[in-house]
């Protein structure tokens, strides 16, 4: 859950690693078995994910959607048990720009965000005809490929999800927030 404390510690940025490749690579389930991973261990897991086609989550004809169209910039939907906000922006933004609204989290994973100056994992699967994504990235710590590959940093298989997870927690020293 999403903190609406006040103490700094629950405030504080929580760390984000990046699961990056091309479209068909694997990336969300690579992250779904993370995030199952890493909540079984007692992280509260946030993700943000990067669709360069742009989206649409309202319905057409709620209410929230009307306000949008009327000119709402931003509009929050809420409920007791969850809420969801659409807000426009005028820029692509890096994953760190939305970590105030993950305050209270010990871990963000950001699906896609290639470009992104973040340590990030990349899924590399040669059969989808496409390129590495991030080769020579100087922020790639690791790959998720089943592939050999001639490379500086950890490779771990597609479905390792448990070991993938468990170098995360080490790579970036996750601890758990009270």
């Amino acid at each position: 859950m999403v903190s609406t404390s006040s103490s700094n510690e629950s405030n504080s940025a929580p760390p984000i690693i990046c699961i990056s490749g091309f479209s068909g690579s694997g990336k969300t389930t690579l992250i779904v078995g993370l995030i199952s991973h890493l909540t079984r261990e007692g992280f509260r897991v946030g993700t943000i994910k990067h669709d360069v086609h742009g989206f649409n989550i309202d319905q057409p004809g709620k209410d929230s959607y009307r306000h949008k169209e009327a000119g709402a910039s931003a509009a929050i939907i809420t409920s007791p048990t969850r809420f969801a906000m659409v807000a426009d922006t005028d820029e692509d933004r890096s994953p760190e720009s939305y970590l105030p609204l993950m305050s209270g989290l010990d871990i963000v994973v950001a699906e896609g965000f290639k470009r992104a100056k973040l340590p990030k994992i990349e899924v590399f699967r040669p059969e989808t005809g496409k390129g590495r994504a991030c080769e020579n990235d100087p922020y790639l710590i690791a790959m998720a490929s089943n592939a050999s590959l001639d490379t500086d940093v950890p490779r771990f298989p597609l479905d390792a999800t448990r070991q993938i997870a468990d170098f995360i927690i080490d790579r970036l020293k996750l601890q758990k927030k009270d």
